[in-house]
């Protein structure tokens, strides 16, 4: 058999391990590890095993993912995530709508402490939900609005996908951190018009809250302070130079974790539950790495990459063609595989064939992790969509997938934008100062 043949057999056995809900970590596991032994030899696969495992486990630039994990839970356990949103919901509330796009404003807040937009869903689900029924908005436009804000966990920074994106490709994570601040704005934005365009035509779908006073809306914002000060002084530290992407990881969870004392906020059993969960979600990650590092080879010994380069070259396509084929195939791999498992299946394949074609990696980035994004509210497998429904169990899956659809197309015309005019992903990192 040649070693064409044995890497696609190797994509179909892990299609059907997934398929069997085989966890994504350990399905690369056995086609890397057996895919290898079959090309290379087992002594070649063990090897690879150990080094691989080794390697990423020991590695500096890693420590950016427990210490953004942790600063994010920390956060929620403490209220802090809560004091985003009431200070959105005390300016704007008042509003047709304004509880909807509190929710969008409070998502990308928790966003920027996160880095996880599962945990952006469940956490601002969990928070806004009751507020948005107690005033009748329409479940569709609430639990859509949740699924929706929640996505914009993974592109604005800190984000675990971009640093999963900068490991497997080896690009820095500052860069890419900086590169998804103002796509996030542009999408944060988008979907603020979508909430007021959907009440415009709709005003029975978000009705206006009660309003606020000026001495309330001035406590709701000094509240909130404390942590917007921390998500300026991480993503501006990075921006200038102060911190690393680490280093700012690290100052970012030290000082929610002083914040949480200083409130009385973070008792001793808060802690523990938010470094374990940390712990656990690290664990979760670093697994799918090792694993990605043990496929990576596997698909590199049996020459699928250049192939599909090879194949999309012979195509004769400008190269905007190929990269709209490409994001074609993100957009359908997103209604089936989560975000993580497609990064690690799909990279090794085309981000040599973007290369090639002079495509800039951090804007390419960016691309990708919008639409993973847009995977997370795609049926059938939008696990956002599922978090909220967690969250909300009297709505039905059909009920939020039609409400978070204006809300898809708001992305689709972010990526649109983003493609037309890569100088908005661009700008930050070609500033950043080394």
């Amino acid at each position: 058999m040649s070693a064409a043949a044995t890497g696609f057999l190797g994509i179909l056995a892990l299609f059907v391990l997934l398929a069997l809900r085989i966890p994504v970590a350990f399905a690369m596991f056995v086609v890397g590890f057996l895919g290898i032994a079959a090309l290379n030899g087992m002594k070649a696969a063990t090897s690879l095993l150990a080094s691989e495992a080794f390697t990423l486990g020991s590695s500096y630039e890693l420590v950016v993912i427990p210490l953004f994990i942790l600063m994010g839970n920390i956060a929620s356990v403490t209220g802090m995530s809560r004091q985003l949103y009431d200070a959105a919901y005390a300016v704007i509330g008042q509003f047709r709508g304004g509880l909807a796009s509190a929710t969008v404003i409070g998502c990308g807040g928790f966003a920027a402490l996160s880095g996880s937009s599962v945990a952006s869903a469940l956490t601002m689900g969990r928070v806004s939900l009751a507020q948005m029924d107690r005033f009748d908005y329409d479940t569709r436009l609430s639990t859509g609005v949740v699924a929706a804000g929640g996505t914009l966990g993974i592109l604005i920074p800190p984000s675990t996908g971009f640093v999963i994106y900068a490991i497997l490709t080896e690009q820095s994570i500052g860069r890419l951190f900086l590169a998804g601040v103002l796509p996030g704005l542009v999408l944060l934005s988008l979907f603020l018009f979508t909430v007021a365009l959907i009440c415009w035509l709709r005003p029975s779908r978000g009705p206006a809250g009660p309003k606020t006073t000026l001495a309330e809306k001035t406590r709701a914002m000094a509240g909130a302070l404390p942590i917007l000060a921390v998500i300026v002084l991480t993503i501006g530290g990075i921006y200038g130079g102060l911190f690393s992407p680490t280093e700012a990881a690290a100052v970012g969870a030290g000082a929610v974790i002083l914040i949480g004392f200083a409130m009385r906020a973070l008792p001793l059993s808060a802690l523990w539950k938010a470094s374990r969960d940390s712990i656990s979600t690290t664990a979760t990650v670093m697994l799918i790495l090792i694993a990605a590092h043990m496929i990576n080879p596997f698909l590199a010994l049996s020459h699928i990459p250049s192939a599909v380069g090879d194949f999309l070259q012979a195509l004769n396509l400008p190269v905007l063609g190929v990269l709209a084929i490409i994001l074609l195939v993100y957009l359908i791999l997103g209604c089936f595989l989560e975000g993580f498992a497609m990064l690690v299946l799909t990279l090794p394949i085309f981000f040599p064939v973007v290369t090639e074609l002079g495509v800039d990696p951090i804007w390419f980035g960016v691309l990708v992790v919008l639409t993973l994004e847009m995977g997370l509210i795609s049926p059938p497998v939008g696990i956002n969509v599922f978090i909220v429904k967690s969250v909300a169990p009297n709505a039905s899956l059909a009920t939020i997938f039609r409400g978070v659809l204006p809300f898809w197309l708001a992305m689709l015309a972010t990526l649109a934008i983003l493609v037309a005019f890569p100088q908005i992903t661009l700008f930050l990192p070609e500033t950043m100062i080394d």
